[in-house]
């Protein structure tokens, strides 16, 4: 089992790496063995998040980089090669988010959705939270032969929840790029697959999700009402799933799935 996951031939760069979830899953890989490169805007968050992996025995350093222009991901590329000594055999990406003009107000009209909004959300997470990602850092795992590229997507590609159009159909795309990708990459040794976290309250949702003094939210109490294990998901409940795909031996024959993490939202809703 420890061959398994073993990731300590690995280089992982977690895009988004700066954030509350993809900091987590760069935990879990560099508490797996993995190399792990932290890529991101917030050069604070990004350097804190490398030292508690290096703290926790892991190998971790800060690369700074916006996940929207190829040029700056390149740059970011090919300083994590000579940082780590070769070149990334995993890809997280785990860039993205939603704004408030993209959302619909409840009684809010839909057709009156500013196209900028739309965009800047497509952008932000297909284009910066897959597509780019995964074109600068996949041609050297096509090169190697080997490499796992894991998509985060989330609950609302799987259902297009209520006010957040923009962000729910972008995520769908996520997850369309990746079964497209892995099938065009099926045969090269690179895996491409997608983990759709159900609801974790974070930076970006906390107030959408819970009151001031610490209730639910008419919409967090309509999520827990949907979620069979009647609570929020953990950072650290996203650690296993994300090992698992990212070890070449473990999920070697695993390519093009979209996992859910969710506490059973989806096989309620669905």
């Amino acid at each position: 089992m420890k061959d398994l996951f073993n990731l300590s031939e690995d280089v992982a760069v977690v895009i988004g790496g700066t954030g509350e979830l993809g900091g987590m899953m760069a935990e879990a890989l560099g508490a797996a063995g993995a190399k792990v490169a932290v890529v991101g805007r917030n050069e604070e968050r990004g350097n804190a998040r490398a030292k508690r992996i290096a703290d926790n025995g892991g190998d971790a350093h800060f690369f700074a980089a916006d996940g929207l222009q190829a040029d700056s991901l390149d740059e970011a590329r090919q300083a994590i090669t000579k940082w780590a000594g070769g070149p990334a055999s995993v890809l997280v990406n785990a860039a993205g988010g939603n704004r408030p003009d993209a959302t619909i107000p409840p009684g809010g009209d839909y057709c009156k959705l500013p196209l900028d909004a739309w965009r800047d959300v497509f952008d932000l997470n297909l284009v910066g939270g897959a597509l780019l990602p995964s074109q600068v850092f996949g041609q050297d795992m096509i090169d190697a032969g080997v490499g796992s590229v894991i998509n985060i997507a989330s609950m609302s590609g799987m259902i297009p929840l209520s006010r957040v159009v923009a962000y729910s159909a972008a995520k769908a795309a996520v997850i369309n790029l990746t079964q497209w990708l892995a099938r065009e990459w099926a045969t090269t040794g690179v895996r491409v697959n997608a983990i759709s976290p159900g609801f974790f309250p974070a930076e970006q949702n906390r107030k959408l999700l819970f009151n001031e003094d610490g209730s639910y939210t008419e919409r967090g109490g309509q999520i827990i009402g949907h979620t069979p294990m009647n609570r929020f998901g953990k950072p650290e409940e996203l650690a296993g799933v994300v090992t698992w795909l990212a070890c070449r031996r473990a999920a070697s024959f695993v390519t093009g799935q979209n996992i859910a993490v969710d506490g059973g939202f989806a096989s309620v809703t669905i």
